[in-house]
């Protein structure tokens, strides 16, 4: 009988969202006549004013970019996609997210944050388009058994809970940090705060391949923390990221992204750790 190939055992992803200029308006400024672009734009100057940042919150989100890669079951990059390209259209990347998480049967999500930000961007837009997930609001599961309870890593590893001890300690840095410290590119030039300013100036391709560089690095991270883990051998996870590297090559003449994530790559070297006798 033939070997069949690993399967796929988890789906890394990350979400770029914009603020709904509508949604903002009904619910903040119902008697005004505000556009949505007004809308949005008084939101963040109240937000910059009160908080000084104007990070909108989740509930105002849409999803318009979400990059997933799926990992095999010897941790090997499978592929890496951005949904619905080129159209990038809230209601079909939300549809086709939790489609290809039943279609692979359900593999566990992999994050960064993505508890506190990416899950309910995705969720909320279920919710918001009729989308029904029995699987994963499984409510009637034993506590432990529920795909959305935290501790539940068969369902979702959040590679901040892991870092930070599920927020025991802030992780100063975040991913860019933890990135950084193995070496790969963490954020080179865009970041989070800059991506309404971004789609509303047109430049939707080039939020969608910062998105790919998001999972890049939460890949690599994600594989560090299973040599923590015990999971994986550290000679392995080299080879692995190797075989990674070979792959961006050959991808960068059909992605803009994997050029310039390599353009930032760094190898990491294992300090040399003297053992007694």
């Amino acid at each position: 009988m033939a070997d069949h190939p690993p399967r796929v055992s988890h789906l890394i992803f990350d979400v770029e969202t914009v603020a709904d200029g509508d949604l903002i308006r009904r619910v903040r400024y119902a008697d005004t006549e505000l556009s949505a672009a007004e809308a949005i734009a008084r939101y963040r100057a109240e937000l910059m004013e009160q908080k000084g940042k104007d990070v909108i919150p989740v509930t105002f989100m849409l999803p318009i970019s979400v990059a997933v890669a799926k990992v095999r079951s010897d941790f090997r990059l499978d592929d890496l996609t951005v949904l619905d390209a080129p159209e990038y259209r809230p209601a079909e990347i939300a549809r086709r997210f939790w489609q290809g998480w039943r279609h692979y049967g359900q593999p566990a999500f992999v994050t960064f944050n993505g508890r506190g930000y990416d899950l309910p961007v995705l969720e909320l837009a279920a919710y918001r388009y009729g989308l029904a997930l029995p699987e994963w609001f499984n409510v009637d599961a034993r506590s432990f058994e529920q795909s959305r309870n935290r501790y539940n890593t068969t369902a979702h590893i959040d590679l901040m809970d892991l870092i930070s001890n599920f927020s025991a300690v802030r992780v100063v840095g975040g991913l860019n940090l933890l990135a950084n410290l193995i070496g790969k590119p963490g954020k080179t030039g865009i970041d989070g705060s800059m991506i309404q300013d971004m789609y509303d100036a047109g430049e939707v391709e080039a939020i969608n391949d910062y998105c790919r560089c998001d999972v890049l690095d939460t890949y690599f991270v994600f594989l560090r923390t299973r040599v923590l883990l015990g999971q994986l051998p550290l000679d392995e996870e080299q080879r692995i990221v190797d075989e990674t590297k070979a792959w961006l090559e050959e991808q960068c003449e059909d992605s803009p992204a994997y050029t310039h994530y390599l353009e930032h790559w760094g190898d990491w070297q294992p300090a040399e750790i003297e053992t007694e006798n």
